[in-house]
């Protein structure tokens, strides 16, 4: 567990080693007090991939109000119960055909397999998942990030994420901004979760 982001003496850690970077140090100190790890947890492994489904290819404003939904009308129904939902019914809050499919198989996954994710490395982890149609790279990056909770997560597939880079470090090339995210190593996830931040509240660098 001590190696968690839900601990704050790893956050401590992690902001003491990626205040080397001059970027994050400003960023660390505008509003590293304002970070919250746990912001996109759920306990329940299906649910929280669910969610990530509904993310996937759309703003973070328009996720927000479609998981907020979902949330309302899966209100205390269990996974099996969600299951046996019209899927029409789900489609009606904005969530595609194809996602609602998705969600589906990752409910009926989760339903015949147990993920002991605390006994499990991060590829062991990404290859279960990526087993499931509808879950690619990027949904298992995330959920490594936020319901896992593992430190050293990096998504380039994350548009925002690789946005927030060119942005607080003006540049654009690819190799740059990955040997960057390299000296991160290893609290990338941290790091994440501050360039989130400094995108969807644009304070940025300067």
């Amino acid at each position: 567990m001590a190696d968690l982001i839900n601990n704050p003496i790893i956050i401590k850690k992690a902001y003491d080693h990626l205040s080397n970077d001059p970027v994050l140090k400003y960023l660390i100190e505008k509003f590293g007090d304002k970070i919250n790890p746990l912001d996109r947890y759920n306990s329940n492994y299906a649910l929280s991939i669910c969610n990530l489904i509904i993310e996937q290819q759309i703003s973070f404003k328009a996720a927000i109000s479609i998981k907020n939904k979902f949330s309302k009308i899966i209100s205390k129904k269990s996974n099996d119960e969600i299951l046996k939902m019209k899927n029409e019914k789900i489609q009606r809050i904005g969530i595609s055909h194809r996602k609602v499919e998705y969600m589906k198989n990752v409910l009926l996954f989760f339903r015949e397999n147990e993920m002991k994710i605390n006994h499990l490395s991060d590829k062991e982890i990404i290859n279960k998942l990526i087993s499931i149609k509808g879950v690619g790279i990027w949904t298992c990056e995330m959920f490594l990030m936020f319901v896992c909770l593992r430190k050293d997560i990096f998504s380039f597939g994350d548009l925002a994420l690789v946005n927030s880079i060119k942005k607080n470090y003006s540049i654009d090339d690819f190799k740059i901004i990955k040997s960057i995210t390299e000296n991160w190593k290893p609290y990338r996830t941290i790091a994440a979760l501050l360039l989130w931040y400094s995108i969807e509240n644009k304070i940025f660098f300067k």
